[in-house]
């Protein structure tokens, strides 16, 4: 990650991380040497890990920031310190709390979104539990496929309900710090910064 920082590529890739705390609390450093976050989303096996793009800032206070970095943790990639985080570990230090929980927020919207059900997507599932009751009539009694569907029916029901719900509150804290809804390209809800752009490949504030 600091190698790709003082490379000065216009998009850092930080590596895999297990949960959304760890990837926002690095994203926080990759901030604070001149870029800006892009997009979060899930990879690994069975997507149990999170990948973080952040992208060149290229307005005039993202270079203040970057050289302010730079002097005050000249040894960061050599074991020295980070920005806002304690020597050695991922946990933020106390005036980088509020920030790196902005960050774990955007990256957990994110990362929230191939969860989030569609319409396609509860037909699919509504459907898988039709045929696991057509199934079960095989050799169950029609009361147990019966209630065996249902109970599945259910349970899909509140997965979706629940990751809708929290995802709203996550949207309303977003909103609560100042960030605007805006759609992607793909209709997905990102969530920018005032003044900020959708990134582009090279641009990050490509329209």
């Amino acid at each position: 990650m600091l190698q790709q920082i003082a490379r000065q590529q216009d998009i850092v890739e930080i590596a895999p991380q297990g949960t959304p705390s760890k990837a926002a609390a690095l994203a926080h450093v990759v901030e604070q040497y001149g870029y800006t976050y892009g997009m979060a989303y899930r990879t690994g096996f069975k997507n149990s890990l999170v990948q973080v793009r952040m992208y060149r800032d290229p307005q005039p206070d993202a270079r203040v920031r970057e050289a302010a970095t730079i002097t005050a943790h000249p040894q960061a990639g050599n074991g020295g310190t980070l920005p806002g985080l304690e020597q050695g570990s991922l946990r933020p230090l106390p005036e980088a709390v509020a920030a790196v929980a902005v960050m774990k927020d955007l990256v957990t919207f994110d990362v929230m979104a191939q969860y989030v059900a569609d319409r396609s997507q509860k037909v699919k599932c509504y459907l898988a539990c039709a045929v696991l009751t057509v199934l079960m009539l095989i050799d169950k009694s029609p009361v147990e496929a019966v209630a065996s569907g249902v109970a599945a029916a259910l349970l899909c029901t509140v997965a979706f309900t629940v990751g809708a719900n929290r995802r709203g509150k996550i949207a309303q804290r977003l909103t609560d710090a100042g960030f605007l809804a805006v759609r992607d390209g793909q209709g997905s809800q990102r969530f920018l910064r005032p003044g900020q752009q959708l990134p582009g490949h090279t641009n990050p504030f490509a329209a």
